[in-house]
């Protein structure tokens, strides 16, 4: 046996068994002999992919490509187009992708019954859906998919109408029909049936979706099923590292920030050539997780980083600029992406939205914001979108000094957050229920609130917030009229005050009555004056 044919008979081997490191050198070596058969370029191309070689990987497929289509194999070579627009898609760059596609589809024009065709049908639906948030044409992708499948005899093609079934159920509201037929779609991948780049691909798109809907306890058990199927594969596979981000955006959802900052950032650069939008969604992570523990510079640098991996690191990079008080500039970019997404897109962001228009004195837009996303959270009926509703609309009631409204709401979102094991959302959620029960005139329990959400800040290592609620403020003042006296302090009259702080003249008023007792002046002067002594700004 010749040395070329012990590298194919080794490659071939080890390939088989998806030993992907031993493949693509073996192969790469008998490349470097003699031109790879066609079979061998594309174990040689995949091999690559799964190791994260993308430019080889690439390289070699379109090579593959070009000799496919010389040859006169159209549904081979529209095969490998329609493999290169799904690895160029999950890189990042979507006009390659979307360039690779239409060469697949002018390829199969009179082959409209092969299952290649079917394979197109899908990667275009989904990519309409994801751009358009349109469930239209997936729907009758799916079912042309399922008439196809019945004539190929390809489980994949049942597998991908499921799919889509389930994906446009869930875009258009029918969120519990539509993971019925995406469970349902795991029954070929389970059993091996569909090739392992799609199916790591389903199991992406859905764990992502169930992010988006702020539904940890389904993203967790997809989660976990996505790490049993990569459990067998090599430790080089790229789907191990993709799974390992989904585990840790979960991790940072319950508190454990140590454990995610020690992997999250070297895990998106090495996904950062492969995987553009888990790259992407990582380094939203990592600023996050910066951002809420103070690190603001890092943070704006991990911000910076997901866009250019492709992602909007929207809300996080709005909700920097509101924490340094640019509120108007922070509306702007909620409002950008807001305009540019999907419905679901647009639903996360709508808490932050609601927060930040209150914070600029926007009294109206927040209310806006607020309804829309209750409307949201009405059609979608996810864990996530409820509780992000009642959140918002106890922000908007206790702007509005509507304390005892403001009760029902902060509660139904607390144990929401609380079966979602989101800790930050919990911490946060029981300051809200401290002010509220201050205003209600329930010291003590106003009290107990607050130490629980200082204790949580304190052991997630959110530093602002836990200077926010431990440092005493002079002169026995609450928050809202520390807020009160540093605008009277700077000329503002009780109009300005009540239209920077989004309250009326009349609460303004018993502020002012409040401070003016508790620091014992007379008059709006003698405040200021004790307001420059004691730092109020």
């Amino acid at each position: 046996m010749t040395e070329l044919d012990q590298l194919l008979a080794s490659g071939r081997e080890a390939f088989a068994r998806r030993d992907w490191t031993a493949a693509e050198r073996d192969l790469r070596e008998a490349s470097g002999l003699a031109p790879l058969p066609a079979g061998d370029l594309e174990a040689l191309a995949d091999s690559a992919w799964w190791l994260g070689d993308i430019a080889a990987s690439l390289a070699n497929s379109e090579e593959l490509y070009r000799r496919l289509a010389e040859s006169g194999d159209r549904a081979g070579a529209a095969m490998t187009a329609i493999e290169l627009s799904l690895r160029w898609g999950t890189r990042g760059d979507l006009a390659l992708a979307s360039g690779w596609l239409s060469r697949a589809r002018r390829t199969l024009l009179g082959l409209e019954t092969l299952p290649a065709y079917g394979y197109l049908q899908y990667l275009e639906a989904t990519m309409t859906m994801d751009f358009k948030g349109d469930p239209g044409p997936a729907t009758d992708a799916a079912a042309a998919l399922e008439d196809l499948s019945r004539t190929c005899s390809d489980p994949a093609l049942a597998c991908f109408s499921r799919v889509l079934a389930g994906l446009a159920l869930v875009r258009a509201g029918d969120v519990e029909t539509g993971f019925r037929h995406l469970d349902e779609a795991m029954l070929p991948v389970l059993a091996g049936e569909v090739p392992a780049e799609w199916s790591g691909d389903i199991y992406c798109t859905v764990t992502h979706l169930c992010h988006a809907l702020g539904d940890y306890a389904r993203m967790r058990a997809w989660t976990d099923a996505l790490q049993r199927w990569t459990a067998g594969m090599s430790g080089t596979f790229v789907y191990a590292q993709v799974t390992r981000v989904h585990e840790l955006q979960l991790l940072s959802t319950e508190g454990s920030w140590a454990e995610v900052l020690r992997e999250i950032g070297p895990l998106s650069e090495a996904l950062a050539g492969a995987h553009g939008w888990m790259a992407g969604a990582g380094f939203c992570e990592l600023a996050d997780i910066l951002r809420l523990r103070g690190d603001w510079a890092g943070a704006g640098s991990a911000y910076a980083r997901a866009r250019r991996a492709g992602v909007d690191p929207q809300p996080g990079e709005a909700l920097l600029l509101l924490a340094s008080g640019r509120h108007t500039e922070a509306l702007g970019l909620l409002g950008r992406s807001m305009g540019e997404g999907t419905a679901l897109d647009k639903a996360r962001l709508l808490l932050p939205a609601t927060e930040a228009a209150l914070a600029a004195g926007q009294r109206a837009l927040a209310e806006a914001y607020c309804a829309e996303l209750e409307h949201s959270a009405t059609r979608y009926a996810s864990p996530g979108f409820l509780a992000w509703a009642a959140h918002a609309r106890a922000r908007v009631l206790l702007a509005a000094g509507r304390h005892a409204d403001a009760l029902e709401p902060l509660e139904t979102a607390i144990r929401i957050y609380r079966h979602q094991h989101a800790r930050y959302s919990i911490a946060a959620v029981h300051e809200l229920l401290a002010a509220c029960r201050h205003g209600l005139g329930q010291q003590g329990a106003a009290a107990a609130d607050r130490a629980t959400a200082l204790a949580i800040y304190r052991g997630l290592g959110a530093q602002p917030d836990v200077r926010r609620l431990d440092d005493p403020l002079p002169g026995g003042l609450t928050a809202r009229e520390t807020e009160v006296l540093a605008l009277v302090s700077r000329g503002a009259s009780n109009r300005d005050v009540a239209a920077a702080l989004v309250l009326s003249e009349k609460t303004v008023g018993r502020h002012l009555a409040n401070i003016f007792a508790k620091i014992g002046v007379a008059s709006r002067t003698a405040a200021a004056d004790w307001a420059r002594d004691n730092h109020v700004a």
